[in-house]
């Protein structure tokens, strides 16, 4: 039975961890059968033997379906698909590209209640976070099925009538692989601006998680893709291996560590292949003295509690000005006690469970070495027992838990005293993803957020991800950017074309 966190740290302090086990009553002793692989128009089953690996329900430990591994000749055909595929929806039209991807959002709209409960039930989080993510998933299809017929090249006018254009033009066939805290909302994330610009892919989805790209890969041959557009391979290292090594993969855009980023970067450099990555982060939250204390608190709950605390853009470093320390703490106690913790397909539930037993041990683990480390535990850190029968720190810069991305609801609460001093600080890590910022002080949050080392930065809120904003981060948190206009650039190619007006001047 699987458990779950909420904990907070601070200067003496934590906050709540939260670990529960949980039974969806809903979804009693549930078992997927169907194939989870999925390419060419349809479900697969692999050829010769494959690996059968067994995926869990996070609320309840039960088994919930046997994952079949993709291997090199499984792989290869979800490619081949993919090729042929990109051959005829690169030719359409912009126009008649974003018309498949609207029927497509329309469709994950219809089906909205039936992904969320899947992805509760593959993932652990609360079913009011699964409906935000699969609205998500749409708005973003909806997004580049916008901007599907705006791709357009530039005209330069040369001496004596000659001139010269670009063209945007696809890459061919991408690579996505995802992760497991957002897995629907990931897969149309990396594949809505690849389908926009003309692309096919082939996505991976984690093996942890599993079970609910297949239904984006149905969904988008419903709303009438040719088949082998968007294709699902399921595994772990070595299927993944295999996508990045693939002589018809043209790009790959990867989510999830920094570790596993950097052996995906150096996998694609073999073949000069380009990259996305949005990897890990331990990103600082900066509350001032001057700040709305309502909405600082919210934010920082915001900012450490979605998903289970399973989010790379986490400020889970939150820096408070020691004026109002105590006044906060008090308040984010209070409020980390009070969330409901239980079966994530109940209304009522705003946590669920950590998606996997390990994990939760992971986490947990940064708790106690938070503890040995010198950190008071304001409330949380321990395994959380339900009652429901039917679910069977004083912090400082340099302890562990402040320093390396625990991926679990632990926030630690650190005290600050000047504008620079916490500058400093809030920039020492290897990291960059993501940072935030609370002040009524105009001047002070922007200029405050012009020496922020992260990529996607916040005032006066935090973890908001609209699909029409650029997401990503600097330094260790990756390259690239998801989300936005500019993510057309990392999904296409620049051709340029000089066109000679005249007779050619030779110097021969």
């Amino acid at each position: 039975m699987l458990q779950r966190l909420a904990v907070l740290l601070r200067r003496p302090a934590a906050a709540p961890l939260a670990a529960a086990a949980v039974r969806c009553v809903s979804t009693g002793s549930m078992h997927i059968t169907a194939p989870l692989n999925f390419w060419a128009g349809k479900r697969r089953t692999g050829e010769g033997k494959s690996n059968m690996e067994n995926v869990y329900e996070p609320a309840t430990g039960r088994v919930l379906c046997n994952l079949e591994t993709c291997g090199a000749a499984d792989v290869d055909q979800a490619v081949k698909a993919a090729m042929s595929a990109f051959g005829h929806w690169s030719k359409m039209s912009g126009m008649e590209r974003g018309r498949v991807m609207i029927e497509a959002a329309h469709i994950i709209e219809k089906r909205r209640e039936e992904i969320a409960e899947m992805e509760v039930v593959n993932n652990g989080k609360c079913i009011t976070e699964a409906r935000l993510d699969v609205d998500s998933a749409r708005l973003c299809t909806e997004y580049y099925a916008g901007l599907a017929s705006t791709l357009a090249g530039q005209h330069i006018q040369l001496p004596g009538g000659s001139f010269a254009y670009t063209r945007r033009e696809p890459l061919g066939v991408c690579v996505g692989i995802g992760a497991w805290n957002y897995p629907f909302q990931i897969a149309a994330w990396k594949s809505a601006p690849a389908l926009a610009c003309g692309n096919s892919m082939v996505f991976k989805p984690s093996p942890v998680t599993p079970v609910t790209a297949v239904l984006l890969a149905e969904i988008y041959a419903q709303a009438g893709a040719p088949e082998g557009l968007f294709n699902v391979v399921q595994g772990s290292q070595e299927t993944g291996s295999l996508l990045c090594h693939h002589p018809d993969v043209a790009k790959v855009s990867f989510t999830g560590s920094v570790q596993t980023g950097k052996k995906i970067m150096e996998m694609a450099s073999k073949g000069v292949k380009p990259v996305t990555l949005e990897l890990g982060g331990k990103s600082p939250l900066l509350i001032f003295q001057d700040s709305d204390l309502e909405n600082a608190v919210r934010g920082a709950l915001m900012a450490n509690f979605l998903s289970q605390g399973q989010v790379c853009s986490n400020g889970t470093r939150v820096f408070v000005q020691k004026e109002i320390l105590p006044e906060f703490v008090d308040e984010v106690v209070k409020r980390t006690q009070a969330i409901k913790i239980g079966d994530p397909l109940l209304e009522s539930t705003r946590m669920g469970a950590l998606v996997s037993r390990p994990h939760l041990d992971k986490v947990l683990a940064f708790v106690e070495q938070a503890k040995k480390e010198g950190a008071t535990v304001l409330c949380g850190g321990e395994a959380f027992v339900p009652s429901d029968p039917k679910l069977k720190a004083n912090c400082t810069d340099d302890m562990t838990c402040v320093k390396e991305e625990i991926f679990g609801p632990v926030m630690s609460v650190l005290s600050f005293e000047t504008e620079e001093e916490v500058l400093l600080r809030a920039n020492d890590s290897t990291m960059g993803l993501a940072a935030g910022i609370f002040t009524r002080d105009v001047r002070r949050a922007h200029r405050v957020v012009e020496h922020l080392k992260a990529g996607s930065c916040f005032i006066n809120n935090y973890n908001i991800t609209p699909v029409e904003v650029p997401f990503g981060g600097f330094k260790m948190s990756g390259i690239g950017r998801e989300n936005g206009q500019v993510t057309i650039e990392y999904y296409s190619q620049l051709k340029t074309v000089f066109v000679e007006m005249g007779d050619v001047d030779s110097l021969f």
